[in-house]
Formats: C-alpha cells, sequence, structure tokens
C-alpha cells in the first residue's frame, strides 16, 4: 500500500495546510516560553495527590462523576463572589471549555470576537466549531478603548466575544468599564479569559464581581499557572447557571476523569500554599519590566507571569540568540516583540545574562 500524506486526506478545507498549535519544546536548561509555574507542589501537596489519586484507582473501572459535581462545588467556594456549583463548570483545561463555549454559542454562519492582539488559539476554536472570526483593535499601548469597541461589536454582531484579561501575550488587564460596555453592545456571549488572572495587580478587579448583573458573560480560568498544576489540565468557567447548563448539553460524556478530578480537589484543599508563590512571580516580574525599560527595551506593564518586550528589527535573530544561551522564551505576538515567562530569581538571571550577551540594542 502506497504511503499517504496528509494532503491525500478528505480534511476540511479549513485545515488544508495547517499545523498543530504549539510552543516549540526544546530542552535546554532555562524554559521560560509557556508560562508555567517555575514553583512545583511541595511534598505535602504532592503526597495529597498521590494518596487522592490511590483512592480513586481501585474504581477506576467505573466511570467518573460526569457532572463534575464535588469538583464544581470546591472551585465555586474557591471563587467566592457567592457562587454556587451550578454557576461553574470545569473540562480538561480552559482550552477545552473555551472550545465548548463555541460549540455551544458559535457555529456555521455565526461570528467570534476578539482584540488583536490575543490569545493566538482563539481564531483556532473558531476555525473548528465553525465560526466566523473577526477583530477589533486594540490602541497602541495594547488596551481596548470601550467606546471603539462597543462600536466594533454593534458592527460585526458576533455571538461570542473573547476578552483576554490579563491578555495573553501582552499581559494588559481590563478595567471592568471596558467589559462592561463590551456587555452592553454584544448581542450574545462575553467571555473574559482570567487565565492569568491570580497574578494580577493589586487592585486591578476581577471580571467575576459582574456577574450578577451581566447573566451573558462567562469568566475563565485554569489551574495550570498559579496553581501549578499544567500537566493536571483542569480548566473551568463560572457563569449564570443557565449559561452552565448549555456547556453541559456539548459536553463529551465523562470527558473529566476521575483521576484529573481527584488532583484538582486536592491542590483545592492546599491552595493557600500553592499560590503563597504568587507573590513572588509577581515582585520578580515587576524586577524584569525595570530591568528592560533600563536597558532601552520597551516593555509593557503586565498583570500576568510573563514581560512582552521589544522592539527588535529582527525578533527572530533574539529569540535564536537567547536559544543558543541555553534560554527558550517566546516569538510570539506583534512583529519586533517577544515574551519572556517569569521564572525563579536563578532562571531570569540567566535570561537577564543572555540578553545582556547578545549586546543587541532596541530598534
Amino acid at each position: 500500500m502506497p504511503d499517504q500524506v496528509i494532503g491525500d486526506l478528505p480534511l476540511r478545507d479549513a485545515l488544508r495546510g495547517r499545523t498543530p498549535y504549539g510552543a516549540p519544546q526544546i530542552d535546554v536548561a532555562v524554559r521560560l516560553n509557556v508560562n508555567e509555574n517555575p514553583y512545583g507542589p511541595s511534598k505535602t501537596v504532592v503526597d495529597d495527590i498521590a494518596a487522592s489519586v490511590a483512592d480513586v484507582a481501585s474504581g477506576l473501572n467505573r466511570y467518573p462523576d460526569r457532572e463534575v459535581t464535588e469538583l464544581r462545588a470546591a472551585l465555586a467556594g474557591y471563587l467566592g463572589h457567592g457562587l454556587g456549583g451550578d454557576q461553574v463548570w470545569a473540562a480538561n483545561g480552559s482550552n477545552e471549555v473555551m472550545q465548548q463555549i463555541l460549540q455551544a454559542f458559535g457555529g456555521h454562519g455565526r461570528a467570534a470576537m476578539s482584540f488583536a492582539p490575543t490569545y493566538s488559539m482563539y481564531p483556532e476554536y473558531a476555525r473548528d466549531t465553525e465560526t466566523t472570526w473577526v477583530t477589533g483593535d486594540r490602541r497602541d499601548d495594547f488596551t481596548i478603548d470601550p467606546d471603539v469597541a462597543a462600536t466594533q461589536v454593534k458592527e460585526h454582531q458576533p455571538s461570542v466575544v473573547l476578552l483576554a484579561s490579563p491578555n495573553n501575550p501582552t499581559g494588559t488587564a481590563l478595567p471592568l468599564e471596558v467589559v462592561s460596555a463590551i456587555c452592553a453592545a454584544a448581542p450574545g456571549v462575553v467571555v473574559v479569559d482570567e487565565a492569568y488572572g491570580e497574578f494580577r495587580r493589586s487592585g486591578t478587579p476581577s471580571a467575576l464581581s459582574l456577574l450578577p448583573e451581566q447573566p451573558r458573560l462567562l469568566v475563565t480560568r485554569t489551574m495550570s499557572k498559579a496553581f501549578a498544576l499544567a500537566g493536571a489540565r483542569l480548566g473551568y468557567v463560572a457563569a449564570d447557571a443557565a449559561v452552565v447548563d448549555a456547556l453541559r448539553v456539548v459536553r463529551l460524556p465523562y470527558h473529566l476523569s476521575a483521576v484529573t478530578q481527584a488532583v484538582a480537589l486536592a491542590a483545592l484543599r492546599h491552595s493557600a500554599e500553592l499560590l503563597a508563590r504568587v507573590d513572588e512571580l509577581r515582585a520578580e516580574r515587576d524586577r524584569t519590566v525595570e530591568w528592560l525599560r533600563a536597558q532601552a527595551f520597551e516593555a509593557v506593564d503586565s498583570d500576568a507571569n510573563f514581560v512582552l518586550f521589544g522592539r527588535f528589527a529582527d525578533r527572530h535573530a533574539v529569540w535564536q540568540g537567547l536559544l543558543d544561551h541555553g534560554v527558550l522564551i517566546r516569538e510570539v505576538g506583534p512583529d519586533g516583540w517577544l515574551r519572556v515567562s517569569i521564572g525563579t530569581p536563578d532562571e531570569m538571571t540567566a535570561f537577564r545574562d543572555a540578553l545582556t550577551q547578545l549586546e543587541v540594542s532596541p530598534r
């Protein structure tokens, strides 16, 4: 039988020529490219996770709780804001949550909208659900003008608006008045993606506070970042109970394994300990911004665990130069910019030393 290539298959036209999403996975000493938490769980947390998995292991011949009841209640308790378990939904990372949102509210003949630059997976969620993708504009400092945004939403009439706050890759958070203005203009649902929400600077509010007055608002979170559980794959969303019910319609049967549920519940029992490193990462982030600016680079004020910096005439050459020095960062976002995740103090020292050795000047 002759070998075939992907182009020989009866693939959907929208997928032809496409490659799988993902940042480069390169084995180097310092990996600062995918916004992971550099501090793994402590032995106490690991032991609780191991015991929790052992407890469910004997029952793995049975399907898990398909409604994720206990975990949803625990997540609601963590979020606060008077939320109940019926107002929270969980899935395999916030990526699956987003996909379910587009499955429920997007689709053929409908549009999803965001404001560029933003998370590069958003248009892929739209593509995979046959939802038309449109983008609005940000200001030069990557913030969003609420009046301009509302006008653009009214023009495009999207069934789903995706707003990352803090935004990836820029790190900028949205004032609540921007979210409210977009909610008022949107004919469908508005999603505020708070994957990096725990890293916000003091005084930066969460869109969770708007849920009681915005019945079509969804706020997504993840345990991958602040909770240091990227390998567990657990994301979740808070919304009106009717919105959660809509997501339950499109979820796959038993989509969240018993093991994942047990791991997430164990982590939530230790939330204070796991989140204790967030302040350290915030401080390291702010030091990184200050250092970059002192070297005459542009660095965007960040409410996340990463910093977008530049501008470079040839950003790929800078990215490659850092990699040659054993430091992997992300070549993403607007042309001329690079993004560095915040690591340990030693990792950030290695990043600064490598960038200094390149003797590169911003354009």
